[in-house]
């Protein structure tokens, strides 16, 4: 085994890897750009080595620098995570050169999965199922509506380079098919240097399961049963679990050894994985191999007991697999949430700032989180907005949701805006909880995106019971535990008005053993908890059924937080509350006749002119943030005053880029 290895990635893999190698004794060097200096995974290796500017061009991506450190270092191998070097076969090859092992698979498996045309023809030599495509590159904008015509509409059009969802659109005609390649050839040259786009047939309700596997060098490889990742958003995943609620034995055997087969066409070694989409008679067809560790390896962990990273390591110094395929176990199930800085109600755009409060779910058996975030850190502009990774583990798939829900609830961030909305919307919706899913899932049931309506609310007569236990808890601390209060007597109301937003509801409040007796909206609740005030969040049960809600003392009122939603309390005595409904409420300034930056980033492109007329869904602007081009429309019809921003310009959130006549 190694003494003393590099990471060459950032934030919660780098320091998952960490984890790992110090449960192994092995040392660990991490590599850090201006923008990481301070960043936990930099803060957790045994060594740290700073690499360059912020951009990942001019740091994480430069081969250059990375084997400089090895050197300066004595690394021995190096560890690539996911994106950034971890498919680039120059990469390996200049380790290789250095006396530096990869810890991952050889150049051969890299190129030959990394090219997805190659790839394709390779898994079809192989006897794996393969969807019906153009494998060529496709030459211009009507190459491809000439090439989607003969396959027959609906195709994806897909960057031969590609991964992560960039590079990708699905065109249902002629016009989107223009639209969709040039966007998926701007994203590929940008992402990966590689503008070359294929098509395939796209497949209706489709499901994504993929096969992780390990292969080593003596020949021997195991498929570690199935994730589903049908849950995603513009074609990146949100949720994983595993197993999948649909596969099952027979198919999941085919599809094992149908990885199995490709990952030995390519003599691969190391962990992998093999994509594949699957129809409703559970038909399954390649999509394509990752030769590196995924993102949502921690389900497979959590249902095999496998340390995907340790088996990493051990296949790269030279050692053979520790289990047999029918040694591989299956226990359980797991959930896993990615956590995003992204305002979900603003059509899941990247929020970018330093992290005010960050209070992550304490990690148990069933509750794992992998961050690479701490308190105080900044989530930058250049890089992906993934906070972490939230895995949970039950029995059954139910019990799973369950400890994700409550998860979700106990993960306290401030200063950006999360997607945990979203994901709580999701675990509690009728059809995820079914396991009825497809890739299409989010488009078909938030077809018009996220809005405050589709968040999970709660009861507002039981959360008002909350508040209120809250509040007499909060009052019974400031008139003292005793009751007094400078030795005089002092008497704590009972009887309040609770409002959340704007629904008012009357209570009675009355202490009993650990918690209090609530009396609203014509129910009895018992409320229990130990909670103190000053602390973010609100442990305890309802009736019972186990509660937690994130507290915010502001001013007079409370801003509580469940499934994501904040609702702004007040909590008054009743000749308060008479008096606070008068009150007058000041209305927000009109901003429509501006097209606004939705988001912090790079205005890539300009497409109007002062004077000209636009249409209601005309393309105005392309904002690049975080790896990812925007299209920004025009929502009505309107005639352009001015700019107000120049294509080249980094723009601040709500930044105004067009201004309209009124």
């Amino acid at each position: 085994m190694f003494n003393n290895i590099l990471i060459a990635n950032r934030g919660e893999i780098a320091c998952r890897a960490i984890k790992t190698a110090r449960k192994l004794g092995i040392k660990t060097v991490a590599v850090y750009s201006e923008a990481d200096r301070d960043a936990l995974h930099a803060r957790l290796a045994d060594e740290a080595v700073f690499i360059g500017p912020p951009p990942a061009a001019e740091s994480y991506l430069l081969i250059d620098k990375i084997i400089e450190a090895c050197k300066q270092t004595n690394s021995e191998a190096v560890f690539p995570g996911y994106g950034f070097l971890s498919e680039n076969a120059d990469f390996v090859r200049r380790l290789v050169e250095n006396n530096i092992v990869f810890i991952g698979p050889g150049t051969k498996a890299i190129e030959a999965m990394g090219d997805k045309i190659q790839s394709k023809l390779i898994a079809d030599q192989a006897g794996v199922n393969t969807i019906p495509g153009f494998t060529e590159a496709i030459t211009d904008a009507e190459h491809a509506v000439s090439v989607a015509n003969d396959i027959g509409f609906p195709v994806m059009l897909k960057a031969t380079a590609g991964g992560g969802g960039k590079g990708m659109r699905i065109v249902r005609d002629d016009d989107e098919c223009r639209e969709g390649f040039e966007r998926a050839t701007s994203e590929a040259r940008s992402s990966f240097g590689d503008d070359r786009v294929f098509a395939e047939k796209y497949i209706e309700e489709p499901r994504h399961i993929e096969i992780q596997l390990v292969a080593d060098r003596h020949g021997n490889a195991v498929y570690l049963q199935e994730r589903e990742c049908s849950i995603q958003r513009r074609h990146q995943k949100v949720i994983e679990e595993a197993p999948s609620p649909f596969i099952d034995e027979a198919t999941r055997k085919a599809m094992g050894e149908q990885a199995i087969a490709l990952a030995r066409a390519v003599d691969y070694e190391s962990a992998g994985t093999v994509e594949f989409i699957v129809d409703k008679q559970r038909n399954f067809y390649f999509l394509e191999m990752n030769t590196r560790l995924q993102v949502e390896h921690p389900v497979t962990e959590m249902i095999t007991g496998v340390d995907l990273v340790e088996w990493m390591f051990h296949v790269a110094s030279g050692g053979g697999l520790p289990m047999t395929q029918s040694d591989i176990p299956m226990h359980g199930w797991a959930m896993e949430s990615r956590i995003y800085a992204e305002n979900p109600y603003r059509n899941f755009l990247p929020s970018t700032g330093r992290l005010v409060r960050y209070v992550a779910p304490e990690e148990s058996e069933s509750v794992r989180v992998d961050a690479g975030v701490v308190e105080g850190g900044e989530v930058s502009i250049y890089y992906d907005p993934m906070i972490a990774k939230l895995a949970t583990h039950g029995a059954d798939r139910t019990t799973a949701i369950r400890a994700m829900q409550q998860a979700l609830n106990q993960y306290y961030i401030r200063g950006v805006e999360t997607n945990i909305p979203f994901v709580a919307s999701v675990m509690a919706h009728a059809r995820f909880n079914e396991g009825r899913l497809s890739t299409n899932f989010i488009e078909q049931e938030y077809p018009d995106g996220f809005h405050s309506v589709d968040a999970l609310h709660d009861d507002p007569v039981e959360l008002a019971a909350v508040a209120a236990s809250i509040h007499r808890g909060y009052m019974d601390r400031a008139a003292g535990t005793s009751g007094q209060l400078r030795g005089h007597e002092r008497v704590v109301d009972a009887e309040y008005v609770v409002r959340i937003d704007t629904h008012s509801v009357e209570v009675s409040v009355h202490p009993v053993e650990n918690g209090h007796e609530v009396v609203c909206g014509g129910r009895t609740f018992t409320v229990v908890s130990d909670w103190q005030f000053g602390q973010p969040l609100f442990n305890g049960t309802v009736d019972d059924n186990p509660v937690c809600v994130q507290v915010e003392r502001q001013g007079v009122r409370y801003r509580l937080y469940h499934h994501g939603v904040g609702y702004d309390v007040n909590v008054w005595l009743p000749h308060v509350a008479q008096l606070a409904t008068h009150m007058p409420v000041k209305a927000p300034p009109d901003l429509s006749k501006y097209l606004l930056s939705p988001m912090p980033g790079l205005l890539v492109s300009v497409a109007v002119a002062a004077g000209q007329e636009v249409k209601a869904g005309e393309a105005l602007a392309v904002v690049e943030a975080m790896k990812m081009e925007n299209l920004l429309r025009a929502e009505s019809d309107g005639v352009v005053e001015k700019l107000l921003a120049q294509p080249g310009d980094t723009l601040e959130v709500d930044q105004p880029i067009i201004e309209f006549q009124k």
